[in-house]
């Protein structure tokens, strides 16, 4: 007889990158004493870097072992009809205390032909920025192929580049094949499909700690890349206090913010699984049978056949993500 599913937590898994800093140990406690923390995976099946329940009866097992087992009941109707076995999100906290480096991602089609991989749409939430901290997305004019490579050959990518200056709250959609990059002293919640194919074309000449250059994928990007100019990257959002704000809808997720200082009752009509990321305070989730807590920085699966639960805090804010 199967175990009954109930909200899941999962242990992070934690990156270190040439790029990281101390923040996502020092605001949200992730265990690890290292100076370059790049990224904390709260949600994944990709392979070798599958998530495992930290919480419950179901502790110790494999997000995609619950997948395989609990099918439709974990994903919803839909998803399992859509996706199988492949678990379709990749969720993420991201500290960036140096520039990441120019980059864009493959969509579905190339990506399952080059790589037997999803593609990679994303969105970001800006959890914490630096004074004068931007992210780069998109390009400032009208570009094409030719004059991108040259800029990309005299290394003056940067001219050609749209930079914003971003702080808390800011939220920005990343459609595949559009270039971007997190800048300096930003700290940020991802969303995205599950994926980890980049396609780097810059990384300002930085060399790490043996000396080495990071690979480039100027050939594989070249195909990937969307240059026409739309400045539609920005997310604007309403946030009415304790109901869902809806944020970005697309193909492969929906994103809510709710602000939240009582108790919510709630209902699952979307015949999916919902991801909570706890971007601000505290909330209790309450089902039936099972209470957890999230606090700033955590995340949590609630799967798809809990249709009435309570979201309740005095302060809380969340990023409610389903497909």
């Amino acid at each position: 007889m199967k175990n009954p599913l109930y909200p899941l937590k999962f242990q992070p898994i934690l990156k270190d990158k040439i790029w990281g800093g101390e923040k996502l140990h020092k605001h949200f406690n992730k265990d690890s004493n290292s100076k370059s923390l790049g990224e904390s995976w709260e949600i994944s099946t990709v392979p070798d870097d599958v998530s495992i329940v930290v919480n419950g009866s179901l502790k110790g097992q494999s997000l995609q072992d619950l997948v395989n087992e609990y099918t439709s009941s974990l994903l919803g109707n839909k998803n399992w009809d859509r996706f199988g076995a492949d678990f379709p999100l990749l969720i993420k906290f991201i500290d960036a205390k140096e520039d990441l480096s120019i980059q864009l991602h493959p969509d579905d089609e190339l990506a399952s032909l080059r790589h037997n991989s999803f593609g990679k749409t994303e969105m970001w939430y800006v959890m914490q920025a630096e004074t004068d901290a931007n992210l780069i997305v998109g390009f400032n004019r009208d570009m094409d192929k030719e004059t991108y490579l040259e800029h990309l050959k005299n290394k003056t990518l940067t001219k050609i580049l749209n930079f914003d200056k971003v702080s808390e709250g800011d939220t920005y959609f990343i459609e595949a094949g559009r270039v971007h990059a997190i800048g300096a002293g930003v700290m940020l919640a991802e969303i995205q499909q599950t994926s980890d194919v980049t396609y780097r074309v810059y990384d300002w000449d930085r060399v790490d700690k043996d000396g080495n250059e990071r690979d480039l994928h100027n050939d594989l990007a070249i195909d990937a890349f969307k240059f026409e100019l739309k400045n539609d990257f920005k997310v604007d959002y309403s946030l009415n206090k304790n109901t869902s704000n809806k944020m970005v809808q697309c193909p492969f997720f929906t994103t809510n913010i709710l602000e939240l200082n009582t108790e919510v009752i709630k209902q699952n009509t979307f015949d999916s699984f919902i991801i909570y990321m706890c971007v601000d305070g505290n909330v209790e989730i309450i089902t039936e049978d099972f209470t957890e807590t999230i606090k700033k920085g955590e995340s949590l699966l609630m799967p798809a056949e809990i249709k009435d639960f309570k979201l309740k805090t005095d302060y809380g804010k969340l990023l409610e993500v389903y497909v």
